[in-house]
C-alpha cells in the first residue's frame, strides 16, 4: 500500500488544497481564526478579542492589547489554571494533554498545553511536507510506502489529575491516526516503553523484521540506534538490513555535526529532511531538496511575530523586554536574527519559545534556526550564536577529517578578563591544540564581533576532547536520555555546575 494512495480525512484533505496567498494575507486569516475560536475563553474576554476582530488593522490592535509572554509569565497568570483542570482558559474546552519540556537548560519541567486542534494542524503540515517529496529529483519515492521508524519519547504518558503529560513525540505516537498505522514502527507496544535503553534494545531485536524506508528522530539517538543494529547483526552498514532506507527526517539541532557519522553507517546516500517541530507546534519544514532553509507553516495553526534579537529587546541574559518591537512576516529582513513569538491553536498567545531564527529567503518564507535567546555567549560583546558555533565545529572537523557529533561551550574567567572553554565529543584521533586553533580561526571569520574581542577582553580559547559516551552519560544522569532531548550547546548556571562536577566526579552536583 502506498502512502499517497491513502484517503485522508476530509478536514486535512481540504487544508492541503488551500489557494496560494501572500504570506501577510495567510497570517491575517490565521490570526482571525484563532481570535474567533478563543474569544469566549477567559483570556479572550480579558483582552477583548471581539474588539480586536472588529478593528480594520487586526494585527496592530492584537499587538497593542495582548502582552508578550514567556513560559514563566503565561504559566503563572493563565496556564496553571488549565493544569488544575479548569476549561476555557486560553483555548476552548479542557486541556487533556501537556507536553513536558525543559528545553536544554532549565531543570524544572514546563507543561505545554496540547489540543486536538494543535495536533490536527501539526498533521496537516506533516502531510504537506510529505507531498513535497514527490517534487524531488532522483529520490526513491517508493521508500515512503515502506516502514516509518519514529524514535521518540514514551507514549506511556504520566497521568495527572484529569490530564496526561509526556514528550510531544510520545503524545504524537499515542495519537497516531488510523490511516498511518500500517507504516508506523516500532509499534505502539515498544513506543510505550519508558526506559530508553530497553526501547532501543526492543527496536534492535525487531530490526530484521522491518523494511524501513523512513526514519524520524533526533540525530544523536537515531545514530545510536543504527550503531546498535549494525553491531548486533555484524553488518557493514545499516543498508545491509534496511536496503530501502532513503530518508531521515530530523530537527531540533543542526545536523551538520552528525553528518559525517551518519555517512559511516550507510551504504547509500540518504535524503536529509529538516523539520522545525516544537512542543508548541509544527513551525516550519524543508520543502525542497538542498533548500537553504525551512518554509514557515503560515496558513495553518500558528500566527508568527518576530522580535529583533538585539540589546533593545533583550537583556544580557536573553530575557525579553517589557514592550519589545514585534514584526510580522511582511516586515522582516533577510540576514537578521529574530526571536519568535507564537499564537497557536493550543492557547499560546504572543508566546516566546526561546529560539532565534534568520530569514534566508523572505520571498519563500524560509528560515534557519540560529540558536536560543539564552544559549549564546556574549561575555564581553562577542555575540557568539549557536549557528556560529555549529559552523565553526563543522568546518574544523571537515579540515581535520574527524567527526564531532556533540559539543558544548561555557564562558570562564581569565584573570580580570574572560575565555571560552569548549568540550568536544570525538572518538577519532584528534590534536586538541590544532582543533582549538581551527575553531578559534573559523569563529573569527564567521563573526566580526568575536574577532574584535579576541584582540581585547576575550583572552583565550580552551578545548578539551571527550569520548561521545561522556556526553551521553551526562544526559542519562540528568534524565534526558532519548526522546526529544538535546545536549545544550552553551553551559550556564546550574547546568554548568552539574557538568563541571560530573567531569570531575562522574556524578551530578545535585546528587551530593
Amino acid at each position: 500500500m502506498a502512502l499517497f494512495d491513502i484517503s485522508l480525512p476530509a478536514s486535512i484533505a481540504k487544508a492541503l488544497h488551500l489557494p496560494a496567498k501572500s504570506p501577510k494575507r495567510q497570517q491575517i486569516k490565521v490570526l482571525k481564526k484563532l481570535l474567533k475560536k478563543a474569544r469566549f475563553t477567559e483570556f479572550g474576554q480579558a483582552f477583548h478579542f471581539d474588539e480586536i476582530l472588529l478593528d480594520k488593522d487586526v494585527i496592530r490592535q492584537f499587538q497593542q492589547q495582548v502582552p508578550t509572554y514567556d513560559y514563566s509569565k503565561i504559566n503563572k497568570e493563565w496556564w496553571h489554571k488549565t493544569l488544575e483542570g479548569k476549561p476555557d482558559i486560553c483555548w476552548p474546552g479542557k486541556i487533556k494533554y501537556f507536553a513536558l519540556s525543559s528545553g536544554t537548560s532549565e531543570a524544572a519541567s514546563k507543561y505545554i498545553p496540547i489540543t486536538n486542534d494543535l495536533m490536527r494542524g501539526n498533521r496537516t503540515v506533516m502531510i504537506k511536507q510529505l507531498l513535497t517529496l514527490r517534487t524531488y529529483h532522483d529520490i526513491p519515492v517508493k521508500s515512503i510506502g515502506k516502514g516509518w521508524l519514529f524514535i521518540g519519547g514514551s507514549s506511556d504518558l504520566q497521568k495527572g489529575p484529569g490530564y496526561y503529560a509526556g514528550d510531544l513525540s510520545g503524545i504524537t505516537a499515542k495519537k497516531v491516526p488510523f490511516w498511518f498505522t500500517p507504516f508506523y514502527k516500532p509499534g505502539k507496544k515498544i513506543a510505550r516503553t519508558r526506559d530508553w535503553n530497553k526501547k532501543i534494545e526492543a527496536i534492535v531485536q525487531q530490526a530484521p523484521n522491518w523494511d524501513i524506508g523512513f526514519i524520524v528522530g533526533v540525530p544523536a539517538w537515531i545514530q545510536m540506534c543504527m550503531e546498535n543494529v549494525i553491531e548486533r547483526y555484524k553488518l557493514k552498514t545499516i543498508h545491509d538490513i534496511w536496503p530501502n532506507l532513503a530518508f531521515f527526517v530530523h530537527g531540533g539541532v543542526s545536523f551538520e555535526p552528525y553528518k559525517k557519522g551518519f555517512e559511516k553507517l550507510t551504504d547509500k546516500p540518504l535524503t536529509y529532511i529538516e523539520t522545525y517541530l516544537a512542543s508548541e507546534g509544527f513551525i516550519a519544514y524543508q520543502e525542497r531538496q538542498h533548500a537553504r532553509g525551512m518554509r514557515l507553516a503560515l496558513n495553518e495553526h500558528i500566527f508568527f511575530e518576530f522580535v529583533p534579537f538585539n540589546d533593545k529587546n533583550f537583556d544580557h541574559n536573553g530575557n525579553i523586554s517589557e514592550n519589545p518591537e514585534a514584526l510580522t512576516i511582511g516586515e522582516v529582513e533577510e540576514g537578521k536574527d529574530y526571536a519568535i513569538l507564537l499564537s497557536t491553536t493550543a492557547g499560546a498567545w504572543r508566546y516566546m519559545i526561546g529560539d532565534t531564527v534568520r530569514f534566508v529567503d523572505k520571498q519563500k518564507s524560509e528560515i534557519i534556526i540560529t540558536g536560543r535567546t539564552k544559549h549564546f555567549l556574549s561575555l564581553v560583546g562577542e555575540h557568539l550564536s549557536v549557528d556560529n558555533m555549529n559552523k565553526a565545529v563543522q568546518l574544523a572537523g571537515e579540515e581535520m577529517n574527524i567527526c564531532i557529533p556533540e559539543f558544548t561551550v561555557a564562558g570562564v574567567p581569565h584573570g580580570l578578563f574572560f575565555a571560552h572553554q569548549w568540550w568536544l565529543a570525538c572518538d577519532d584521533q584528534a590534536d586538541a591544540d590544532l582543533l582549538r586553533q581551527k575553531i578559534d580561526a573559523k569563529l573569527m571569520e564567521l563573526n566580526d564581533d568575536y574577532a574584535v574581542e579576541r584582540k581585547s577582553a576575550l583572552k583565550d580559547v580552551y578545548v578539551k576532547i571527550l569520548p561521545e559516551s561522556a556526553f551521553m552519560r551526562f544526559m542519562q544522569l540528568k534524565g534526558k536520555l532519548g526522546g526529544q532531548h538535546k545536549f545544550p550547546r552553551v553551559m550556564k548556571g546550574k547546568m554548568y555546575e552539574d557538568w563541571v562536577h560530573f567531569l570531575e566526579t562522574g556524578t551530578l552536583k545535585s546528587e551530593v
